[in-house]
C-alpha cells in the first residue's frame, strides 16, 4: 500500500484500469435534499474522497437545492480533511432544506448559472424520490437553461458548448425505505435500530405491569419500518398503509390480544405506521387503537409515538457501509456518463451495488401510491417488491396461530439444534423455525446443548408459545456447543430413531457445517441420517461456505463500530494518538475489514491479505504524515488470527517505537463482547426469514415422502441455505466441500474482499479497485422478472 499525494492524485499515478475513469478537469457537486437520514454523511464522505482520489474537484452544495439557487458561500470546494470525523455523525453536515423556488424554471436558471460559473456539470443527489425527480428535470432542461443564460449575457457563449450536458446520479436517503428498485435505502437500518431499542425497553416495563403498548412509527406512505420492526420484536398486530386489515379487524385484533393473554403472555405490542389506513382509505390512528383495546378488553394500554427519534442518533454499521459503497459507485457512474446516459440511481440488490434508470424507479414508486389511492392494495404490496411481500407473508405466519383442528397434520417430527459458538439472532431463527413447522403441521423438537445434548437425549417437544419473546434475546436459549457429532454418531442415530425425527434443521457456524459433512458421510452406515437436513449459517465470524452473510455477524459488526466510535472520541481531547484494536473472526477477516470500513480505520490487517514488515512501516509513515494535518488520531484494526508473528502486542510495540515523538499508541482487545448483546434488527429479521425458508424446504421434501418411508440419500437432501450475491440458494454440502479451506475454516472465495480496496481508498491509500461489476445500467422491471433464484 502506497500513500497518496495530497490534495489529490494525478491521473498518471492512478491504477491502470482506473485510467479511463480519470476525473481530471471534472467538477462534482454533492447535495443532500429532502428529509435527513442517518448515513447521509458517510455517502457525502465517500463521494468527496473518491472524487478527489480520481482527480476531480468536489463541491459541497449546502442546504440542498436552496443552496444551489442562492449560490455564493453555499457552494464550496471540499477537501479530504473537510469530511474527516463525519462518518459516525447522524443527519447531514451539509444541510437539507425543502426548496419551492427550484420547482420553477426561474429558480433552476439561477442554479444552473451558479453551477456553470464553477464548472460543475456532475451532480450527486442524496435524497428521496422528489429530490431525484427534481434533479432529472434539471438535467433535461440544462442545455436550454445555458442558452438562456448566454442570451441574457450571464455566461459566455463558449460555456454553453463547454458545459453542454449535466450528469446526474442519485442515492436514496430515506428512513422509510419507500423507493422502488433498492433493497435498502440509506438510513432505514439505523431507524430500525432506534425503533428496536425503544421496543426492547418498552417490553420490560410492559411485562412488569401486564400492559398493552401501541407504538407509532414513521412511514406516511410506506409500512416498511412498521412491518420489519413487527417481525423483529414479534408484535401481536401491525397496521400498514399498503395492506389494510380486513373488515371486522377490530374484533379479530381484540380476540388475538385476549388469546395471547390467556396463554400467560404478560404484554401486547401493536405497531402502527403513521400512514396506516383501513380498506376505505380512512386513517387508523394509534389513539383510535388504544381506545378500542381499553373499551373492548379493559387492558391497561399506552401509546408511544416515536417521531423524529427514528431519524436521529449515529448511523448503524450497515448504513455506513451501504452509503460508502453507494458513494464510490456514484462517482464511478458520473465519470463514465456520456450525454446519452440517462440519470441513474445507485441501488442495493442482495450484496451488489447496481445502477438503475432513475425515472423508472421513481415511476414505480409513484405507481405504489396510485395503487393505494385506488384501493388496489394487493398490487401495492407486489409493487413494493418481493422482499416486502415476503416479509408480510412471514409475519402473518408467525404472528397468527391457526386453531389445532384447522392445521393439517403431516405426521412428521422435525428437530432444531444450535451448534458452535453463540451468535445473536439464533433465538429468532429457532422461533421462526418452530412456528413455521407447527403451521405446516409438524411436531417440533428442540435439541439442547448441541450434538453433545443430542447424544445424551436432551430432546424435548417445543410448542408455539414456548418460543414467544425469543426474537430480542441474545446468545442461544437452547444452548450450543462446538462439539462435532463424529464420536457420538451411534447415539445420535439412536435418538433420531427413538424420537421418530424425520428432518433436521441445524443453526450454527463452521462447526455446524463440519457436523453436516460428518452426518452426510455417516448415511452409508446409519440409516437414521437418511433424512432431509439443512443448515442455516449463524456465526459472528461470517465464515460459512455457501453464504455471503451469517446470522450474528451484523450485531458483532455494530459492537465493533460502536466501540471504535467511543475509542476515537476518547482521543478528541488527546492529540496524536493511534489505537490498535483486535477483532474476532478466527482466520476470517470479515469483521476487521468491514469494521474498518464502517469506523473509518486507517488500516485493517487480515489473514486473507498477507502483509509484512514493509507494509507495517508504510502504515506508520502514513500515520506520521496524517498527524501533520488537522486529523490527529489513527485507528488500526487487526483480525485475531491474521498473522502468527505480527501479534496485536507486536504491532502495538512497533507503532509505539516508530511513532515516538509523533504519536502515542493504545491497544484494545474486544474479545467476547462481540458475541454478546441483543441482536440487531438485521440479524433478527435475517434469522427469522432464512429459518422460515429452511422450514418450507423441509416441508416440501417431506411432502413427497409421506407414507412411503422414503430414504433421503441424494446430495440435494443435505444442504446449506445462504445468500449468494442477489439470491437465496440451497447448496448441497457435498458441492461446498471443494469451495472450503478446511485448515483455516474459511470459504476459498469471499465476496467482501472486493470491498477491501474501498476502505484503503477512503483512508488515502492507492488501491487496485475492481470496477468490473460496475458500468451496466439495468432495467428495473426486466430485473424483477429475471432473477435466477429467490430474492435475497
Amino acid at each position: 500500500m502506497k500513500k497518496t499525494d495530497d490534495p489529490a492524485i494525478s491521473s498518471t499515478s492512478l491504477p491502470r484500469y482506473l485510467e479511463h475513469l480519470s476525473g481530471d478537469g471534472k467538477a462534482i457537486g454533492v447535495l443532500t435534499s429532502g428529509g435527513d437520514a442517518q448515513g447521509m454523511n458517510a455517502a457525502v464522505r465517500a463521494v468527496v474522497r473518491m472524487g478527489i482520489y480520481v482527480g476531480a474537484k468536489v463541491f459541497f452544495i449546502y442546504e440542498g437545492y436552496q443552496g444551489m439557487v442562492d449560490g455564493g458561500s453555499n457552494i464550496v470546494e471540499a477537501t479530504w480533511e473537510s469530511v474527516s470525523s463525519i462518518l459516525q455523525v447522524g443527519g447531514t453536515i451539509i444541510g437539507s432544506a425543502r426548496c419551492q423556488v427550484f420547482r420553477n424554471r426561474e429558480g433552476r436558471l439561477k442554479a444552473a448559472c451558479n453551477l456553470v460559473r464553477l464548472g460543475i456539470t456532475n451532480l450527486c443527489v442524496i435524497g428521496g424520490d422528489g429530490s431525484l425527480t427534481g434533479a432529472n428535470i434539471f438535467r433535461k432542461e440544462w442545455n436550454g437553461l445555458l442558452e438562456e443564460l448566454a442570451k441574457n449575457g450571464e455566461i459566455d457563449k463558449d460555456a454553453v458548448q463547454k458545459y453542454s450536458y449535466l450528469n446526474v446520479v442519485g442515492m436514496v436517503g430515506s428512513i422509510d425505505n419507500d423507493f422502488c428498485g433498492t433493497d435498502m435505502t440509506i438510513g432505514t437500518d439505523s431507524a430500525l435500530h432506534r425503533i428496536i431499542e425503544v421496543v426492547d425497553a418498552i417490553m420490560t416495563t410492559a411485562q412488569s405491569h401486564q400492559r398493552t403498548f401501541v407504538l407509532e412509527v414513521m412511514g406516511r406512505h410506506c409500512g416498511y419500518l412498521a412491518l420489519v420492526s413487527a417481525l423483529a420484536c414479534g408484535a401481536d398486530w401491525v397496521f400498514l398503509p399498503e395492506s389494510p386489515p380486513e373488515e371486522g379487524w377490530e374484533e379479530n385484533m381484540c380476540l388475538k390480544l385476549s388469546e395471547n393473554r390467556a396463554r400467560k403472555k404478560r404484554l401486547n405490542i401493536i405497531i402502527v405506521a403513521e400512514g396506516a389506513i383501513d380498506t376505505q382509505n380512512k386513517p387508523i390512528t394509534s389513539e383510535k387503537i388504544r381506545e378500542l383495546v381499553v373499551k373492548q378488553l379493559g387492558f391497561d394500554t399506552r401509546v408511544t409515538i416515536l417521531g423524529h427519534v427514528q431519524r436521529g442518533g449515529t448511523p448503524s454499521a450497515f448504513d455506513r457501509i451501504l452509503a460508502s459503497r453507494m458513494g464510490v459507485e456514484a462517482v464511478l457512474a458520473l465519470l463514465e456518463a456520456t450525454p446519452e446516459t440517462p440519470a441513474c440511481v445507485v441501488s442495493l440488490r442482495g450484496n451488489h451495488a447496481v445502477r438503475l434508470p432513475l425515472m423508472e424507479c421513481v415511476q414505480m414508486t409513484q405507481d405504489v401510491q396510485k395503487a393505494m389511492d385506488e384501493r388496489r392494495f394487493k398490487e401495492a404490496v407486489q409493487l413494493r417488491g418481493r422482499s416486502f411481500e415476503g416479509n408480510l407473508k412471514i409475519y402473518k405466519r408467525l404472528a397468527i396461530k391457526l386453531p389445532d383442528d384447522k392445521i393439517t397434520k403431516s405426521n412428521c417430527n422435525v428437530a432444531v439444534i444450535n451448534v458452535g459458538a453463540p451468535a445473536a439472532g439464533m433465538n429468532a431463527a429457532v422461533r421462526s423455525a418452530v412456528r413455521v413447522g407447527i403451521a405446516d403441521g409438524h411436531r417440533m423438537f428442540a435439541v439442547y446443548d448441541g450434538f453433545d445434548g443430542f447424544a445424551k437425549g436432551n430432546v424435548k417437544e417445543i410448542g408455539w408459545g414456548d418460543v414467544g419473546g425469543w426474537t430480542g434475546q441474545g446468545g442461544s436459549i437452547l444452548g450450543t456447543k462446538r462439539t462435532l457429532p463424529g464420536k457420538n454418531l451411534e447415539k445420535i442415530a439412536e435418538q433420531i430413531r427413538s424420537h421418530s425425527i424425520n428432518a433436521l434443521l441445524i443453526i450454527g457456524g463452521f462447526e455446524a457445517y463440519l457436523g453436516l459433512l460428518e452426518l452426510a458421510a455417516a448415511r452409508e452406515k446409519h440409516e437414521a441420517f437418511c433424512i432431509p437436513m439443512v443448515m442455516v449459517p449463524a456465526t459472528v465470524s461470517n465464515n460459512v461456505p455457501g453464504s455471503d452473510f451469517s446470522i450474528g455477524a451484523d450485531t458483532a459488526l455494530n459492537t465493533i463500530t460502536d466501540t471504535c466510535d467511543r475509542i476515537k472520541q476518547s482521543a478528541s481531547g488527546t492529540k496524536r494518538r493511534v489505537f490498535i484494536i483486535e477483532t474476532m473472526g478466527g482466520y476470517c477477516g470479515y469483521l476487521a475489514n468491514m469494521g474498518g470500513l464502517a469506523a473509518g480505520a486507517d488500516a485493517a490487517y487480515i489473514f486473507e491479505e498477507p502483509f509484512d514488515i514493509r507494509d507495517l512501516q508504510s502504515n506508520v509513515e502514513h500515520l506520521t504524515e496524517k498527524m501533520k494535518t488537522t486529523i490527529q488520531r489513527g485507528l488500526i484494526l487487526r483480525n485475531e488470527s491474521c498473522n502468527v508473528n505480527y501479534t496485536t502486542d507486536f504491532i502495538y510495540q512497533l507503532y509505539s517505537e516508530e511513532g515516538k515523538g509523533v504519536f502515542d499508541c493504545r491497544k484494545n482487545v474486544l474479545g467476547h463482547m462481540q458475541q454478546g448483546g441483543a441482536p440487531s434488527p438485521f440479524d433478527r429479521n435475517f434469522g427469522t426469514k432464512i429459518s422460515a425458508r429452511a422450514m418450507t424446504w423441509i416441508s416440501d421434501k417431506l411432502k413427497g415422502s409421506l407414507g412411503a418411508g422414503k430414504k433421503f440419500v441424494s446430495d440435494d437432501s443435505i444442504c446449506v441455505l445462504g445468500i449468494s450475491k442477489r439470491d437465496l440458494l440451497f447448496q448441497p454440502v457435498a458441492e461446498l466441500r471443494e469451495k472450503t479451506d478446511f485448515e483455516h475454516r474459511i470459504p476459498k472465495e469471499q465476496w467482501w474482499l472486493k470491498l477491501r480496496p474501498l476502505m484503503k481508498i477512503l483512508a488515502k491509500y492507492e488501491a487496485s479497485y475492481d470496477v468490473s461489476d460496475a458500468g451496466k445500467l439495468e432495467s428495473l422491471r426486466q430485473q424483477q422478472g429475471t432473477s435466477h433464484g429467490e430474492p435475497a
